[in-house]
C-alpha cells in the first residue's frame, strides 16, 4: 500500500479508502444492494489487512448502521490511533422533524456526538459536510466546525459535492475569522463524469487541498460490459439517475476502457482506478468493495501506470455532463 500526505497537513492516509456506504441495514437504508454486518465485516478486515488506514462514512449511511458496524470492526480489528476515521453531516437523519438536517450550529454539535456515540470512539479524524446548505448562514456553519474542531471531537474538517464557488466561499470566510477551513473535498469524479476538472478540481489544487472521490467506478458502470446487469445495477435508483441520461454518450469511453484493460492483460476496475490515481491532486478515491476481491484489485491497481497515449486515448470521447453531485439552489430555476 502506498501512502501520501492528506493535502496541506501532516496527516498520512493510504491511497485507497474504503467507503461504508454499502454496509448497513437494507430495512432502513433506500440501498437493496448493501451488506449486513456479518458479510461487512470480512471487507473491512481485509482492507486492514492490506494496509488501508483511510476509512469513510456517514451519519446517513443505513441511518446510522453504517457507523455501527465500522466502529465495531475496526475496534475488534486494528488500534484506534492506526487509522484515519471520517464520517460526514447534513441529511436529515428524523425524517419531517423540526432541527433535522442541515448544517445549522444544533444540528452540528447534536449529530457529532450521535456519530461518535456509534463509531465507539470519542474522535474522528475528518468531518466532512455532506452537501451545502441553502437554509442555514455559512459563518454559523463554518463557526460551529471550528468549534467541534477546537472541542477534541473532530481533528479535520471536508467537504463534498458542492459547487467550487461555494466551497471557495467557505474558505474565505474561515480565513478572514481564524477558523479551521476544510483541507478536503469528496466530490463526484470518474472516467465519465469530469465535470470537476472546469473548476473545483483546479481550485483544490491550487490550494493544496486533498481531493477524494466517489464514485470512482462509476457504481460499477467502469467494471463491466454494457449489457451486463447486477443486482446493484438492478436495484440501485441512486446509480440510474446519475448515470442513465448520458448513456450513449459514455458508451465510447467503456468500450475503449475495455480495450486497453485488454491490452494490459489487466480487468476494468483497475485500469478505471489507474485513470484517477494518474490524476494530480487525487489523494485517495473512495472504494465501496462489496468483496474482498474488490479490495485487492483496487490496492493492485496502485501498480499500474498509463502513457499520456493511453489516458489521452481514455478521454478523447468525453463531452460535457449535467451537473450531479452538488445540490441546485432550491430558490432558483437552475
Amino acid at each position: 500500500m502506498e501512502y501520501v500526505k492528506f493535502g496541506h497537513t501532516g496527516m498520512d492516509v493510504s491511497r485507497i479508502c474504503l467507503g461504508a456506504m454499502g454496509f448497513g441495514d437494507t430495512e432502513k437504508w433506500l440501498h437493496k444492494w448493501i451488506l449486513d454486518e456479518e458479510h461487512s465485516r470480512p471487507i473491512i478486515k481485509k482492507a486492514i489487512e492490506l494496509g488501508i488506514n483511510f476509512f469513510d462514512t456517514a451519519n446517513i449511511y443505513s441511518i446510522g448502521e453504517s457507523e455501527k458496524i465500522l466502529g465495531r470492526a475496526l475496534k475488534d480489528y486494528t488500534k484506534r490511533d492506526d487509522i484515519v476515521l471520517a464520517t460526514k453531516v447534513h441529511q436529515t437523519m428524523r425524517p419531517d422533524r423540526p432541527n433535522s438536517g442541515g448544517l445549522s450550529r444544533k444540528e452540528i454539535m447534536t449529530e457529532i456526538d450521535h456519530s461518535l456515540e456509534r463509531l465507539g470512539t470519542d474522535y474522528v479524524d475528518l468531518y466532512i459536510v455532506h452537501r451545502w446548505d441553502y437554509h442555514t448562514p455559512i459563518e454559523e456553519t463554518m463557526e460551529a466546525l471550528h468549534d467541534v474542531v477546537k472541542s477534541g471531537k473532530v481533528r479535520y474538517l471536508g467537504a463534498s459535492a458542492m459547487y467550487a464557488w461555494q466551497f471557495q466561499k467557505a474558505q474565505r470566510i474561515a480565513e478572514r475569522n481564524g477558523w479551521t477551513k476544510f483541507v478536503s473535498m469528496q466530490n463526484h469524479y470518474n472516467m465519465i463524469y469530469r465535470e470537476e476538472e472546469r473548476e473545483m478540481i483546479p481550485f483544490c489544487r491550487d490550494e493544496k487541498i486533498a481531493i477524494t472521490p466517489y464514485s470512482p467506478l462509476a457504481s460499477g458502470r467502469l467494471t463491466r460490459d454494457w449489457s451486463e446487469s447486477t443486482h446493484r445495477s438492478e436495484t440501485d435508483t441512486i446509480q440510474h439517475s446519475k448515470y442513465d441520461h448520458m448513456m450513449n454518450a459514455d458508451r465510447g469511453i467503456v468500450e475503449r476502457l475495455a480495450e486497453v484493460a485488454n491490452n494490459k492483460g489487466v480487468t476494468r476496475d483497475k485500469i478505471a482506478l489507474a485513470w484517477i490515481l494518474n490524476k494530480g491532486g487525487i489523494v485517495a478515491p473512495i472504494i465501496g468493495a462489496q468483496k474482498e476481491s474488490h479490495l485487492e484489485s483496487a490496492a493492485a491497481a496502485l501498480d499500474i501506470q498509463l502513457s499520456s497515449d493511453e489516458m489521452h486515448y481514455l478521454e478523447e470521447l468525453y463531452v460535457p455532463h449535467p451537473i450531479v453531485g452538488a445540490l441546485p439552489d432550491p430558490g432558483s430555476n437552475a
